[in-house]
């Protein structure tokens, strides 16, 4: 338990420090690659692909984070630390890992302003939910 937390909380001062500088150090990077290995690195793919979307519904106001992925697009809810992928299941929740990709992009991203913003009326909030909550093997 104590590992995650230090995972959780270098890319917590990874992230406050690039939101602050508009970039990501290369001790950053270092650390980040060493801490997460090929997560990282595909999170970070994911960030300079564009593949973070950030969704909200007019005129609620709902944001939902998206990270389109390999097979499909993932729902990550960053304050829950939750994602929709098979990793976040098979190996986040057994505790094999603590953050997948998908949660780490996310991150990321929203300190860089690296995303794209879609906005969406209400009524299309079901529809796609049902979409992005759909479980894939």
């Amino acid at each position: 338990m104590l590992e995650g937390k230090l995972e959780i909380n270098r890319l917590k001062e990874a992230c406050e420090e690039a939101k602050l500088k508009g970039r990501l150090t290369k001790r950053h990077m270092d650390s980040l690659t060493k801490t997460f290995g090929s997560r990282f690195l595909n999170a970070w793919r994911a960030v300079n692909e564009g593949r973070v979307k950030k969704y909200i519904f007019k005129p609620s106001g709902r944001t939902v984070w998206i990270v389109v992925g390999r097979r499909r697009d993932y729902l990550v809810m960053p304050a829950a630390f939750f994602c929709s992928c098979n990793d976040f299941y098979y190996n986040v929740m057994d505790k094999k890992a603590y953050l997948c990709y998908h949660l780490i992009a996310q991150r990321l991203a929203e300190s860089l302003g690296l995303f794209d913003t879609i906005e969406e009326e209400d009524s299309f909030y079901d529809i796609l939910m049902k979409e992005w909550k759909k479980v894939t093997s």
